[in-house]
């Protein structure tokens, strides 16, 4: 089903002594990115976590943020080794005697041993795990549930502008051969005009003069752009990952446009050509929130 790239989920599981938070945010990205705050316990689940988010999105900025809690003890918080603080503290003492150093130990030294100096308050790993992982589950359905939900009403929207763009196209098809007739007309009325000593104009520069009105012809544009169209819906009607392709077919129909207008010899058809790139334009901002 196709999706927005952009939702929300949140999920909270309280079992026994553990309590966890998980949410989970997703905003446009042409790839799929990860920006992830998980407990340092959980550390070392880091690509476990994506792995379960990879298996269901294919694309998004991805924010994902847990808070894990034992007795009602935040992770976060953790208890001193004093032990194992005294033998770092003898440990920088006796390094910086052998530098001849002066200078007084700092936190930030002592920093660089948290991993020594701190425990994790009783903190296990796969239990916490195990729940984390249900929790994010129920938080990546509720995110996936909101992003189809904006991804249909961006599916509507798009097909309605498709469709205003088949009519304009249309309406173009109907107009350019009377528009190239009556150009013609005019060429000749203006040669005929520069040459009135002529009672007959060469047959030759009649051909030239068709040549000349058949540039402006944007018959072969729109049939291109039909053909874009038909593409269009048929992607529309698809099921996955039809962000890119949308988008190339967005990027073609623009050229066609752009071609239509540069031959264009109406204020019609200009018209119309026109408000086809102000659809494509709306089009093309709508794609780039579609996985």
């Amino acid at each position: 089903m196709i999706s927005s790239m952009t939702g929300y989920g949140k999920a909270v599981i309280e079992e026994k002594d553990i309590f966890v938070e998980v949410e989970i945010k997703s905003l446009n990205s042409r790839f799929l990115d990860f920006n992830l705050k998980i407990p340092r316990i959980l550390s070392e689940k880091e690509l476990e976590f994506k792995n379960i988010i990879k298996e269901r999105i294919k694309r998004g900025k991805i924010s994902l943020s847990i808070t894990l809690q034992k007795n009602g003890v935040d992770n976060r918080i953790a208890s001193i080794k004093e032990e194992n603080l005294n033998g770092v503290v003898s440990l920088l003492n006796e390094l910086k005697n052998k530098a001849g150093l002066k200078s007084e130990i700092s936190l930030d030294n002592l920093l660089e041993f948290q991993n020594v100096i701190f425990t994790e308050n009783g903190f296990g790993n796969e239990a916490e795990f195990g729940i984390t992982k249900i929790a994010l589950e129920n938080a990546l359905t509720e995110l996936i549930n909101m992003r189809r939900k904006e991804g249909r009403a961006l599916i509507e929207d798009l097909k309605l502008r498709i469709n205003n763009i088949a009519e304009m196209v249309e309406k173009i098809m109907n107009v350019n051969p009377e528009e190239i007739k009556t150009y013609f007309g005019k060429l000749r009325a203006r040669i005929e005009e520069i040459i009135a000593d002529s009672k007959v104009i060469d047959e030759r520069l009649i051909t030239e003069l068709g040549i000349i009105s058949e540039k402006y012809d944007v018959t072969e544009e729109c049939i291109r752009l039909k053909s874009h169209i038909n593409q269009f819906n048929e992607i529309l009607a698809g099921e996955i990952e039809v962000g890119r392709r949308l988008n190339f077919l967005a990027q073609e129909m623009n050229r066609e446009a752009n071609t239509i207008n540069s031959k264009s010899i109406s204020i019609d058809i200009t018209r119309f050509g026109i408000s086809i790139k102000e659809e494509l334009e709306k089009i093309r901002e709508q794609i780039q929130n579609l996985e």
